[in-house]
C-alpha cells in the first residue's frame, strides 16, 4: 500500500523565536532585579545636614511578638507629605533618618489597622531618637472579608463575593482545577468541563486576576489540567462592578495560585495516587528577604480517565423512520509539567515589582471506540452495524509571564497598580480512524474498512497591559479609574483526509485554515462614598471590541466592530453589626469564544459533528440583584434575589442533516429572561463540626422564535450542595453532596443529577503533615442524561466523562503551620481586589 505521511505544517502566524528571546530576557530579569531592589531600598535621608536616626520595633498588641517586614513611613506635618520610609527587618526592628522637625509615624500592614504614631518632634541636639515598641492591632472584621473562626474555612461569605479555601476542603486533593470548581458555591461544572454560574455557562474565568493561557482557547480542557495543589483559593463575583471587564454574563471566577510571603523559606511537597490511573507530584517554596521574595512551583500528573456514554436517535424522512443505536468507550490520558516562578521586589515601602512565569508542557494520549447499530422502523429490522475506532496523540504548550507594580501614596488605600502580561500556547493534534462495517446481522459485510485521519495545529497569543488608580476621597469616599487593553491572535489549521485508491484525500468541506484576530480596549471610572450606614458605588465602563475572522482557503472574511457602554451600581445599607443589605446592578456582555465561530472543531464521531458560527453576534445582560447577610455568633447566612435579561442568547442548536448526521452548532436566540434565588450559608455548631450549604432556585424563560416557533422554553429548576466536617482528635471527615434538578431547554430537557463525595484525613509528623483519602463520585452516578427533539429527530442519551475515582495523597508543609491566618506583608495583588480591572 502505497502511504503518504501527513504534513505537519506550523502556523505562520508568530515565529517561536521572539517567544524564546522574552522568556530568556524574562528569566534574566527575575535573577537581576533582587540587587537592584536592595540598593533602591537603603540609605533614605542620607548625606543629609543635621539628620537624626530614628529607630523603634513593631510588634503584635495582642502577642508582643515582632511583625517583620512592616512598612514604616515618616510623614512631614501639616501637610502629611511622605519624608522617609523603611521597612523592618526579621526581627521587627526599623532605622530611618529625618532632619529636625514635627513628624507623624505612619506603620501599615496587611491584616492589621493602621498606627499613626505622633506628633513626633525631631530636635537639633538628639543623635538618635528611640520610638520604642509600637503595637499594631489585628483589623476588625469588616463586610470586605469575614472569618468564623482562626483557621481559615473551607469557604468565605460576603454580600458580593465567595471564597473557598481550596486547601481546607479534603474532596479536592488530588484533584485538578475542573474537582475544585465543581465545590464551589453556586458554581457547576458539566460531565464534559462546561463551567457555569447559577445556571449559565456564561462566566469568565481568571487565573491570578487575568486571562490565562492555562485554561487553553477554551475552558473545559485547560481546567483539567491545573492540579489542585498549586491552588491557593477560588474568589467568585456574582454581580461585578465597572472595574472588572464586562465579559462574563453572570459573573468572574478567579482561580488564585498559591504564593507564600512568610520571612525565611517556607513551602510544601503533595504526592498523590489514585485509581483509576492518578499520579502526581507538586512542590512550592517561598524565600522570604527584607526586599525581596522569591516563589516558586513544580507540578508533574499522569492520569488515565476512562468514560462511556449511549445515544438513541430517531430520524424520520417521510413515513420512514431510521433508528440509531449508539454506543461509547473512551480513555484519555494526559501527562504534563507545569512550572512557575517568580519574585516580588520592595523597591521602596511604597513600591512593590512582581514578576512572574508560568509555563506547562503536557501530551495526551487519546482512544475511544464508538459502536453505531442502525436499524428500519423498528428494532426488529437491523440494516447494519459498524465499529470506529480513534487514537488521538496531542501535544501542548503554554507560556504565560507578567510584570506587575504597584505604587502607595503616603494617604491610606491611595495607589497606583500596573500590569502588562503576555500568554501563548500550542497545540497539535493528530488522530487516526478505522470504521469496520457489518450487516444486521453482526457478520462482516465484505466493505473495505473506512480510513481517515485530521490534524489540528492551533497557536495562540495574547498581550495585555493595564493600569489601575485608586484615590480616597475624605473619610470613607473612593474614586477609581483604569485602562486596560488586549491583543489577540489565534490561528488553527485544520485537515481531513481520507484514504482512496491508495492515496490520502483532503475532504472537501471539513478543511480549512481558521484566523481570529481580537483587539479590545476599555477605560473605566467609579466613585462611591459612605454616609452612616448607607454606601453607594457608581461606576461607567467603555469598551471597544474589533474582532476579524477568516477563512483562509475559501476567503471568507468576517470583520465586526462592536463598542458599549457598562454602567454598574452597587448601594449597602448596614442595618445592624450582624445584617447588611445591598442592591447592585451591572450590563454585561459576552464575546462569542474562538471554539464558537470555528466551523471546524471535530471528526472523532462520525454521526455527530459539533461546529462553529463564524456570523455569531455577542450577547448582552442586564443584571439586578439584591443580597441580605446576616453574621451569626456559629456562622454566616446570605441570601440573594437576582433577575438577568439578556439579548442575543447563545446557545447550541441540533439540527439533522438529510444524511442522518447530527450537527451542533451554536446560534443567537431572541431573549432569555431569568429570575433566582439563592441562599449560602455556613454553621459550625461545636468546634469538631462544621457545615456549608447553597441553595440555588431559579426560573428561566428563553425566546427563539427568530430561528422558528419551536425554539422556545420554559423552565423552573435548582440545584444544592451540602459540605458536612467533622474532626476527631487529628482526624477529619468530610462528606459532600450534589443534586442538579431536571431542566428544560430550548430543544428538549436534562434529567437530574447527583453524586456523592467522600474523604477522610489525618495530620501526622506533629502536624507538619497530612494524609488525605478522597473517592469523588463515591456511588458512580455523575452521569449527564439528556432529551433533544427536532422537526425531524428525537434523540435521548447519557454521557460519563470519568468514572468514580479514589486518591490517596500526603502534603508536607516546610516551616508552615496548618493553621494559617491570612497572608500578611509585601504586596497583596494576588486577588481580583487589586489587579481584577
Amino acid at each position: 500500500m502505497k502511504t503518504v505521511p501527513l504534513v505537519h505544517t506550523r502556523l505562520g502566524l508568530v515565529s517561536n523565536y521572539p517567544t524564546v528571546i522574552w522568556a530568556a530576557l524574562f528569566s534574566g530579569l527575575l535573577f537581576c532585579l533582587p540587587v537592584q531592589a536592595q540598593q533602591h531600598g537603603r540609605g533614605h535621608g542620607g548625606g543629609r545636614m543635621a539628620a537624626v536616626k530614628l529607630v523603634g520595633k513593631v510588634v503584635d498588641a495582642a502577642t508582643g511578638e515582632p511583625l517583620a517586614y512592616t512598612s514604616v513611613a515618616v510623614l512631614a506635618l501639616p501637610d502629611s507629605a511622605l519624608v522617609s520610609g523603611t521597612l523592618t527587618d526579621d526581627h521587627g526592628a526599623f532605622e530611618l533618618e529625618a532632619s529636625p522637625g514635627t513628624y507623624l509615624i505612619q506603620i501599615d500592614f496587611l491584616g492589621y489597622a493602621q498606627l499613626q504614631h505622633g506628633p513626633v518632634r525631631v530636635t537639633p541636639d538628639l543623635q538618635v531618637l528611640n520610638l520604642g515598641k509600637l503595637a499594631l492591632a489585628a483589623s476588625a472584621h469588616t463586610l470586605d472579608e469575614v472569618e468564623v473562626r482562626a483557621e481559615r474555612s473551607t469557604m468565605q461569605i460576603t454580600l458580593d463575593k465567595r471564597v473557598f479555601n481550596v486547601g481546607k476542603d479534603l474532596a479536592s486533593q488530588g484533584g485538578n482545577a475542573a474537582d475544585i470548581l465543581d465545590n464551589v458555591p453556586s458554581v457547576q461544572v458539566d460531565v464534559e468541563g462546561n463551567v457555569s454560574l447559577r445556571g449559565s455557562e456564561s462566566v469568565r474565568i481568571l487565573v491570578d486576576g487575568k486571562p490565562s493561557s492555562l485554561i487553553g482557547v477554551g475552558d473545559a480542557s485547560g481546567l483539567r489540567q491545573i492540579p489542585a495543589n498549586l491552588i491557593d483559593r477560588v474568589e467568585v463575583i456574582t454581580n461585578p462592578s465597572a472595574r472588572y471587564e464586562a465579559q462574563g454574563m453572570t459573573g468572574i471566577i478567579n482561580i488564585v495560585l498559591r504564593k507564600e510571603r512568610r520571612k525565611g523559606i517556607n513551602g510544601s511537597v503533595d504526592l498523590n495516587a489514585g485509581v483509576p490511573t492518578n499520579l502526581g507530584a507538586a512542590f512550592n517554596l517561598n524565600f522570604r528577604r527584607k526586599y525581596f521574595n522569591l516563589f516558586g512551583s513544580y507540578g508533574y500528573g499522569l492520569r488515565k480517565g476512562p468514560g462511556n456514554g449511549s445515544r438513541y436517535q430517531e430520524f424520520y424522512q417521510g413515513d420512514t423512520t431510521w433508528i440509531l443505536q449508539q454506543q461509547r468507550e473512551h480513555e484519555r490520558g494526559d501527562l504534563y509539567h507545569s512550572f512557575r516562578f517568580g519574585s516580588d521586589f520592595f523597591l521602596s515601602p511604597q513600591d512593590v515589582l512582581t514578576a512572574s512565569l508560568t509555563a506547562r508542557l503536557s501530551k495526551q494520549d487519546n482512544e475511544a471506540t464508538v459502536w453505531y447499530n442502525d436499524f428500519l422502523n423498528t428494532l426488529d429490522q437491523p440494516t447494519g452495524r459498524s465499529t470506529r475506532t480513534e487514537v488521538q496523540d496531542e501535544d501542548e504548550q503554554n507560556l504565560d509571564w507578567s510584570l506587575d507594580y504597584e505604587h502607595q501614596f503616603p494617604q491610606k488605600d491611595h495607589k497606583l497598580t500596573a500590569r502588562l502580561s503576555y500568554e501563548s500556547s500550542e497545540e497539535f493534534e493528530l488522530s487516526d480512524y478505522r470504521e469496520t462495517f457489518f450487516d444486521g446481522q453482526g457478520n462482516p459485510s465484505g466493505m473495505p474498512d473506512l480510513l481517515q485521519r485530521s490534524s489540528s495545529d492551533q497557536l495562540n497569543r495574547r498581550w495585555l497591559a493595564q493600569a489601575d488608580y485608586v484615590k480616597p476621597i475624605g473619610k470613607e469616599g473612593r474614586f477609581e479609574a483604569g485602562w486596560r487593553s488586549t491583543w489577540r491572535r489565534i490561528g488553527n489549521d485544520y485537515l481531513v483526509e481520507e484514504l482512496r485508491d491508495e492515496d490520502w484525500v483532503s475532504l472537501v468541506g471539513l478543511s480549512n485554515d481558521f484566523r481570529y484576530d481580537e483587539i479590545i480596549h476599555a477605560a473605566y471610572a467609579m466613585a462611591g462614598n459612605k454616609t452612616g450606614r448607607f454606601s453607594w458605588q457608581l461606576g461607567l465602563r467603555y469598551e471597544y471590541s474589533d474582532v476579524r475572522t477568516e477563512l483562509v482557503q475559501t476567503g471568507e472574511v468576517n470583520h465586526r466592530k462592536y463598542p458599549g457602554l457598562f454602567p454598574t451600581a452597587h448601594f449597602t445599607w448596614e442595618l445592624s453589626n450582624e445584617h447588611a443589605l445591598q442592591l447592585s446592578y451591572s450590563r454585561r456582555l459576552r464575546r462569542p469564544r474562538f471554539y464558537f465561530l470555528n466551523p471546524f472543531l471535530s471528526f472523532s464521531d462520525a454521526r455527530n459533528f459539533h461546529t462553529g458560527n463564524p456570523d455569531l453576534d455577542p450577547e448582552y445582560t442586564h443584571s439586578f440583584e439584591l443580597g441580605y447577610i446576616r453574621y451569626l455568633p456559629k456562622g454566616t447566612l446570605t441570601s440573594s434575589v437576582y433577575y438577568r435579561h439578556a439579548t442575543g442568547v447563545i446557545q447550541r442548536i441540533r439540527t439533522i442533516n438529510e444524511e442522518g448526521i447530527t450537527i451542533s452548532r451554536p446560534e443567537n436566540l431572541a431573549t432569555e429572561d431569568a429570575f433566582g434565588l439563592e441562599l449560602t450559608g455556613s454553621y459550625n455548631p461545636f468546634k469538631w463540626w462544621r457545615n456549608d450549604m447553597d441553595f440555588n432556585l431559579f426560573y428561566a424563560r428563553t425566546d427563539g422564535t427568530n430561528l422558528g416557533e419551536n425554539f422556545r422554553a420554559e423552565t423552573v429548576s435548582w440545584f444544592t450542595r451540602y459540605t458536612t466536617r467533622l474532626k476527631w482528635q487529628e482526624t477529619d471527615f468530610q462528606i459532600r453532596f450534589n443534586y442538579r434538578a431536571p431542566r428544560n431547554t430550548t430543544q428538549g430537557r436534562n434529567k437530574a443529577l447527583w453524586y456523592m463525595d467522600l474523604a477522610i484525613s489525618r495530620d501526622l509528623l506533629k502536624k507538619k503533615a497530612t494524609l488525605t483519602l478522597s473517592a469523588r463520585d463515591l456511588f458512580n452516578t455523575r452521569k449527564w442524561r439528556y432529551l433533544t427533539e427536532g422537526d425531524n429527530f428525537y434523540q435521548e442519551g447519557s454521557f460519563q466523562w470519568r468514572v468514580r475515582s479514589i486518591t490517596l495523597s500526603l502534603n508536607y508543609r516546610i516551616n508552615q503551620d496548618k493553621r494559617r491566618s491570612h497572608r500578611r506583608g509585601g504586596y497583596h495583588g494576588e486577588g481580583m481586589e487589586d489587579m481584577g480591572f
